[in-house]
């Protein structure tokens, strides 16, 4: 299954964000062996050095480790993973307000839209 990148920022900063969000999500647990850089770079369609790249920096952010003769697997560190859970957060928060602002909308106005959102998906959620 190939993936489809954006040309707005390189494929191995996308391929890292998609990892970092299936961390997230638990689709992929503390201490999971990530694929081989061969697989997921055939899985992903893109080119093995890009893979490596984006091991690499996930490596260097904490977030994986690799073992010499295992591979690469995802960290065990409980405070990293919640660390990189807040970071993303945070940044999704910045660029939500930082449109909502670009479009003229003052910080009550948002705040008051996004409880609106909020309630009525709870209530959808109910149903």
């Amino acid at each position: 299954m190939k993936d489809s990148f954006k040309h707005s920022s390189p494929i191995y900063i996308q391929l890292a964000d998609r990892i970092k969000r299936r961390i997230l999500r638990r689709e992929m647990k503390p201490g999971e062996k990530l694929p081989s850089v061969r697989e997921m770079a055939v899985e992903c369609g893109v080119n093995p050095n890009t893979v490596q790249r984006t091991y690499s920096e996930l490596e260097r952010m904490g977030i994986v480790e690799t073992r010499r003769g295992q591979g690469t697997f995802i960290t065990e560190d409980a405070d990293r993973l919640e660390e990189l859970r807040k970071e993303l957060r945070q940044r999704q928060i910045e660029s939500f307000v930082q449109s909502m602002e670009e479009m003229g909308f003052g910080p009550r106005e948002i705040l008051s839209g996004l409880e609106a959102y909020l309630k009525e998906a709870e209530g959808r959620e109910k149903q």
